[in-house]
């Protein structure tokens, strides 16, 4: 039960997080066609070609605009809908997007892209911090790590397959491109059909809606047994040790002395995972394995290579975060994409004089690639899940969740211009976040490998330097 409430709410959400991170790339050439025929049957005569780039900036530009709305409605949501049932919810903004993006070139209006793209971006705000937290609440804690894996894995196949369907021979073209944005819908209508047979978070029903009966049967059918005794006096503990407290707004967890360290770790921790350069590498990907000497129509299917060792390496991750733990892939995860930055900064500054420095950037940036994958993206919310308790993840998740958004918008908004200032260059400042990301978890941030919520709060509460009752 476990399993495969796992696999179908990461399909369902997580999946199409990844798939519209990246499903606009391949066919932007025709999308943009699009745009200036639309406006040439509107007005007579095509548009400027600085319209037309302002258009499609903010065609890119309103999906983490999008995400950063989403990531405002966690916390209402999950409180008063539910964990499963915010899920459930979220599908309609995903089925409304797939519908207008796939019947936008019929209705000749390039506009609705631009606004599905928001949608699909508060879709994927919602799914990419309330999959992570369900997930977590329904674990073991001795399969939390690998759980918590799962939506990140699922987020890499999504961006695979938006490459794969988006080669020029399948569906990256001039005739192709509104199917592979109406694509988006279908897992939400599978997660639609079947998610309302699985059970809600146990710690939902029972710390917030105080329904233990309704929380041992959920406990029963997950774990496949009938002696849940343990998990439920552990969440009565939680529960008690929380009941002063009361709800957490985010304006009360800034303030709030015990959570200090948290929240200043999930703050450091997302906004080191978007502004240590992934999206920019992805972009600049192209463009180094064009000056290695691969062929320009070839290129597409580079990239989906790397594509896929982003799904092997994070699928790696699930397998081992529970044996080596969450720090020590953090750090390694941060040292390769700090290593591979410093290195790709000269090879590339190095390749039109030495010759093979071209293959030296090639492997930089799978090297970069695999220290994302296994560490710096899908770490970061298995430690927001853990790091706090049920009364304050909520506010934490979408606090996490603005950070994440904020810097992905930023880091898409300001590259451009780094990259036209800098150059090569511009990997220097990806690399020195990346070192300060990896000292400050080094310094400060636990292992909470096979802990549970409450002995993980323990360990922070001697770093908040409070008392814990």
């Amino acid at each position: 039960t476990l399993a495969l409430v796992a696999l179908i709410s990461a399909f369902g959400a997580s999946f199409q997080y990844g798939y519209n991170v990246s499903v606009i790339n391949s066919p932007a050439p025709f999308m943009q066609e699009f745009y200036n025929q639309t406006y040439y049957y509107r007005n007579g005569e095509y548009m400027s070609s600085e319209f037309q780039t302002l258009l499609w900036s903010l065609t890119v530009s309103m999906f983490p605009l999008g995400g950063l709305f989403g990531s405002l409605m966690v916390w209402p949501l999950v409180n008063n809908c539910g964990r499963k049932g915010t899920l459930l919810i979220n599908n309609i903004f995903s089925i409304v997007a797939a519908v207008l993006m796939g019947t936008s070139e019929i209705a000749k209006t390039f506009e609705v892209i631009i606004l599905s793209r928001v949608i699909m971006g508060i879709y994927a705000g919602l799914a990419s911090n309330v999959v992570p937290m369900f997930l977590g609440e329904l674990s073991p804690k001795n399969l939390r790590g690998a759980i918590g894996v799962v939506p990140q894995l699922f987020i890499t196949v999504g961006i695979l397959s938006a490459q794969i369907l988006g080669l020029n021979s399948i569906l990256g073209n001039a005739a192709g491109w509104p199917i592979l944005l109406g694509l988006t819908g279908i897992p939400s209508l599978l997660q639609i059909l079947l998610l309302p047979f699985f059970p809600e978070s146990p710690r939902y029903l029972l710390i917030q809606k105080g329904n233990e009966e309704q929380a041992r049967q959920a406990l029963q059918r997950l774990r496949g047994c009938d002696d849940v005794y343990d998990e439920i006096e552990e969440m009565r503990r939680e529960d008690e040790s929380e009941k002063k407290e009361g709800q957490f707004s985010v304006l009360s967890l800034f303030t709030f002395r015990g959570l200090r360290w948290q929240l200043i770790s999930i703050i450091v921790m997302m906004m080191g995972q978007q502004l240590s350069g992934i999206n920019a590498v992805f972009y600049y990907a192209d463009r180094i394995f064009q000056s290695a000497g691969v062929d320009t129509n070839s290129v597409q299917y580079v990239t989906v290579s790397i594509g896929a060792i982003n799904v092997v390496m994070t699928l790696l991750a699930v397998f081992i975060i529970e044996s080596l733990g969450r720090r020590i892939l953090l750090l390694a995860g941060f040292g390769l994409c700090c290593l591979s930055c410093a290195v790709l900064t000269l090879a590339l500054n190095l390749q039109n004089t030495v010759t093979w420095m071209s293959y030296i950037s090639i492997v930089c940036v799978i090297v970069y690639i695999i220290g994302h994958a296994i560490g710096a993206s899908p770490i970061p919310s298995v430690l927001i899940t853990e790091m706090f308790l049920q009364s304050s993840r909520p506010a934490a998740f979408m606090v996490g969740g603005s950070v994440h958004w904020l810097s992905n918008f930023t880091v898409g908004l300001l590259f451009l211009y780094m990259e036209a200032g800098l150059g090569p260059y511009s990997f220097l400042i990806f690399c020195a976040i990346c070192l300060a990301t990896i000292i400050y978890i080094f310094i400060v941030v636990p292992e909470t490998k096979n802990k549970t919520f409450m002995e993980i709060n323990r360990i922070m509460a001697k770093r908040n330097k409070v008392e814990i009752q």
